[in-house]
C-alpha cells in the first residue's frame, strides 16, 4: 500500500510540493530548492531551520490546514526552546515532520541567502516643522499660601514662558510629574504633541532639569511584501537609521485577496495577522533603535502608510468588506492616536498617525506617494505608477486633477509564481542582456557588479552562487526575449528551429528557456517557462490596463511623464518596462524613478505637520476610478496582455527598438507530434 502524501507550499518562495507523510520539513525544502538554512545535521542544535507553519483555509493553495498537520512539539524542540529560546509559533524544520497538507514559512533570519529589501531613502528638503518639540520650564514651587496642584503650576509655567495654552496631560504623565519635578529641583522638560495651532497641546514625555537629547519618530512604509522603515532626529530631520523586512503577514498569502480570504474563511484570522505585522514592526523597531545606539522610549512619534488591506490588519479592522464590492472602507479618514493602542514596542505616549485612504483599493500609502510626488501641482501630465504586488496608480496635472485607481498586479513582479522566480537577495539575477544574433544570455547577479562573462564573475559569486531571478531580473528577461525573437507577441516561447537556439527546449505543450545551467547537482537550473510570460502578460497587463483606464478618463492617449515609484520601480529598466507594455509609450528621457516614495511621503508627514493638513485635503479631491467596475477595463486587459500590445501603437518605442515579427503559434500536427513523443517516453 502506498504511502499517503500531503501538499506542502513552503513561503515566501511559493515552491510547493507532495511528500510522503513523515517528511521532515528540511528535507522537503531541500529537495524543493527552498532557501532554509541548516548547518547541524538535523540534531536540532543550530536553530537555523526555524520555519513558522500556518493552519487553517488557504483557497489559492487549495489546502485545509488542521492543527495536526505536523508531527507534535518533541524533546528537542523543548530541550532548545528551554535553552535558547524558540518564538512561541516556531518549529525547527529539521524535527518537524510533515502529517498533512500544511503552508510553511520561512522567516528572513532562517532563509541562507537573506533578504534584500530594497526601499532605500531618498534624498529631499523637508521644511522641519515636527507635531512634538521640547521645551524647558521653570516651575514655581508650591507652598502653603498656594495650594495649586503640580500640573496646574506646569500649565502656567508653560504659558508664562512659552506662550503655550490649550494644555492637556495623560495619566502616564500625571503618575510621573511629581517625582521628575521634584527631582529636577521644579525645573523640567517636557515634550508636547501638536497637531495644529487650533488643537489642544498635550504632553507626552518629560525629563528632570535640562534635558538637551535628541527624540526621534519613525516613518514606516508597511507593504504587502515589504515593511520598511526610518528613524529620524525630530529637531533635525535627519535620518538616523533605516531598515526593513519581510512583512511576516505573507505566510497567510502573498497577494491582498489572499489575505481578506485567509480572514474569510479562518475564524481569528484578522486578528492572527495583526498580532503577526505588529510583532513584525516591533521587531523593526529594536533593530533600528539597536543600530542607531538609542533608547525606544525616545521615539515620540511614528507615521504609517499603508494599503487598505494593511491599514485595517495594522490596527485590528477585519478586511471583510474590502474583499468584496463596494469595497467599503471602516474609515478613509487619517487617524491619530496612541502607539500603545495598537501595542507598538515604543515610548507607550508616543504618537501615531496614519495618513488617509484615498478608496477601498487606493490607499494611505498612495496618499503618501502623491505627498511625495505633487501630481496636483505639476505643469504636465503625469503618470506616477506605484510598482507592487498591488499596483496603485494616478494621473493628473494642477489643470487637470488627479485620478487614482489600483490594479491587482499579484506577486509575480517580485518574482513569486515565477519558475525560478525568487525576493531580491544575493545571488538573484537582476539584470539580463540577450545577444540578439547568437541568443546567448548575460546577466548580473544580487551582490555582485560584473556581468556573467567578465572575467571574475564566478569568483564574486561563490560565497551564494546564482540562485534564481528576481523582480526586475524576470522583466528585463521576458522583454529581452520578445526583442531577440525567443518569445512572440503572444507571449509564446519558440522552437529550437524557430528561434535559432538549443537553449529553447520543449517542456511539456510549450518550449521553455534556458539562462543558466552550471551542471553541478547542488544548482538550480535557471529556466525561463511559458507559464513563466503568462505570469508576467498578466501582471503588466493589469498595470497597463489601470493606466490607460485613467487616460480614458482624461481623454488623452499620451502621457508626458511616468514616475515609477516603489522600491521594486526603483530597480526597473524603462526600456525593458516599455517593451513588455508595463506603462504606456513615454519618451524614456521623461520616465524616472521615484524610489520609495510612500516611504518618503511617510518622512515627510513625520517632519511636517502642516504637510499632513495638506495632503488630507489633497486627497478629498482626487478621483477614485473602480476597476472592478468599469466596462473598459476587461478590453484593454486583453488588449495589454500582447508584447507590448495588440492595438495601441507604441510609435516612440519603435525608434528606439525593432521588435522582431515572429509567430510561434504551433500547427496541430507539431503538437500531435510533441504529444506522441511525450507519450513513447512514458511507455519506455
Amino acid at each position: 500500500m502506498p504511502k499517503k502524501e500531503a501538499k506542502v507550499i513552503f513561503t515566501p518562495s511559493g515552491k510547493k510540493g507532495s511528500f510522503d507523510v513523515g517528511t521532515p520539513v528540511l528535507q522537503a525544502a531541500r529537495s524543493l530548492g527552498v532557501d532554509l538554512d541548516s548547518v547541524c545535521g538535523m540534531r536540532g542544535i543550530c536553530s537555523k531551520c526555524q520555519i513558522t507553519p500556518s493552519y487553517g483555509d488557504f483557497p489559492k493553495h487549495g489546502v485545509f490546514v488542521k492543527d495536526d498537520a505536523l508531527s507534535e512539539w518533541n524533546k528537542v524542540e523543548e530541550r532548545y526552546k528551554q535553552k535558547r529560546g524558540l518564538k512561541e509559533d516556531r518549529r525547527l524544520g529539521c524535527q518537524a515532520r510533515i502529517n498533512g497538507d500544511i503552508v510553511i514559512d520561512v522567516p528572513p533570519e532562517s532563509q541562507v541567502h537573506k533578504q534584500v529589501v530594497r526601499k532605500r531613502v531618498e534624498a529631499r528638503d523637508i521644511i522641519l516643522e515636527p507635531t512634538i518639540k521640547k521645551y524647558y520650564v521653570e516651575v514655581e514651587e508650591p507652598d502653603m499660601h498656594k495650594p495649586s496642584g503640580d500640573l496646574e503650576r506646569l500649565k502656567h509655567a508653560l504659558s508664562q514662558q512659552w506662550s503655550i495654552k490649550n494644555i492637556i496631560a495623560n495619566i502616564e504623565t500625571l503618575r510621573s510629574l511629581q517625582k521628575v519635578l521634584r527631582k529636577g529641583e521644579w525645573k523640567i522638560t517636557v515634550a508636547i504633541h501638536s497637531k495644529s495651532s487650533r488643537d489642544s497641546k498635550e504632553i507626552i514625555n518629560i525629563w528632570p532639569g535640562f534635558y538637551d537629547g535628541p527624540i526621534y519618530g519613525v516613518a514606516v512604509d508597511v507593504g504587502s511584501t515589504t515593511i520598511a522603515a526610518n528613524l529620524c532626529n525630530l529637531e533635525t530631520g535627519d535620518v538616523i537609521s533605516s531598515a526593513g523586512a519581510m512583512n511576516p503577514q505573507i505566510r497567510f498569502g502573498e497577494d491582498l485577496m489572499s489575505r481578506v480570504s485567509y480572514s474569510m474563511m479562518n475564524t481569528g484570522g484578522d486578528l492572527e495577522m495583526t498580532k503577526a505585522v505588529i510583532a513584525g514592526l516591533n521587531s523593526l523597531f529594536k533593530e533600528i533603535a539597536e543600530e542607531a545606539k538609542i533608547d525606544k522610549n525616545l521615539i515620540l512619534d511614528s507615521v504609517f502608510v499603508c494599503n487598505p488591506v494593511m491599514h485595517h490588519l495594522l490596527i485590528g479592522i477585519d478586511p471583510f468588506e474590502l474583499g468584496q464590492a463596494p469595497f467599503a472602507l471602516a474609515t478613509s479618514e487619517q487617524l491619530n492616536f496612541s502607539a500603545k493602542e495598537i501595542n507598538l514596542e515604543i515610548n507607550p505616549q508616543a504618537k501615531t498617525y496614519i495618513l488617509p485612504c484615498i478608496a477601498g483599493h487606493v490607499g494611505a500609502d498612495a496618499a503618501a506617494v502623491a505627498l511625495s510626488e505633487s501630481p496636483n501641482n505639476s505643469d504636465d501630465l503625469v503618470l506616477i505608477v506605484d510598482v507592487g504586488t498591488n499596483a496603485e496608480i494616478m494621473l493628473g496635472s494642477k489643470t487637470r486633477g488627479v485620478l487614482a485607481c489600483s490594479s491587482p498586479t499579484g506577486p509575480a513582479f517580485e518574482g513569486a509564481q515565477i519558475s525560478s522566480g525568487q525576493r531580491a537577495a544575493p545571488g538573484a539575477i537582476e539584470r539580463v542582456k540577450i545577444n540578439l544574433k547568437t541568443k546567448e544570455p548575460k546577466f548580473k547577479v544580487i551582490g555582485s557588479d560584473l556581468w556573467s562573462d567578465e572575467d571574475g564573475f564566478q569568483e564574486s559569486i561563490a560565497n551564494f552562487g546564482i540562485t534564481g531571478i528576481c523582480g526586475s531580473g524576470i522583466i528585463e528577461m521576458v522583454a529581452e526575449m520578445r526583442l531577440a525573437g525567443i518569445v512572440d507577441a503572444p507571449g509564446l516561447i519558440g522552437s529550437p528551429s524557430q528561434t535559432g537556439t538549443g537553449r529553447c527546449f520543449l517542456d511539456g505543450r510549450t518550449h521553455s528557456y534556458l539562462v543558466w545551467d552550471s551542471g553541478a547537482a547542488d544548482t538550480p537550473r535557471i529556466t525561463v517557462t511559458n507559464k513563466d510570460i503568462r505570469e508576467i502578460q498578466m501582471a503588466k497587463a493589469a498595470l497597463y490596463s489601470g493606466a490607460r483606464l485613467l487616460m480614458d478618463k482624461l481623454g488623452v492617449n499620451n502621457v508626458e511623464r511616468i514616475v515609477l515609484a516603489g522600491a521594486f520601480g526603483a530597480h526597473i529598466s524603462p526600456l525593458h518596462a516599455m517593451v513588455l507594455g508595463m506603462i504606456p509609450d513615454c519618451a524614456l528621457e521623461k520616465v524616472s524613478s521615484a524610489g520609495n516614495a510612500a516611504g518618503t511621503g511617510a518622512r515627510i508627514a513625520l517632519l511636517n505637520k502642516t504637510a499632513r493638513s495638506d495632503i488630507e485635503g489633497v486627497v478629498s479631491k482626487i478621483e477614485k476610478i473602480e476597476t472592478a467596475i468599469e466596462p473598459k477595463f476587461q478590453e484593454h486587459f486583453v488588449n495589454a496582455s500582447a508584447i507590448p500590445n495588440s492595438t495601441d501603437p507604441f510609435p516612440i518605442l519603435k525608434t528606439l527598438v525593432t521588435l522582431p515579427n515572429v509567430n510561434f503559434n504551433k500547427s496541430e500536427t507539431d503538437l500531435q507530434k510533441g504529444n506522441s513523443t511525450r507519450r513513447r517516453r512514458r511507455n519506455k
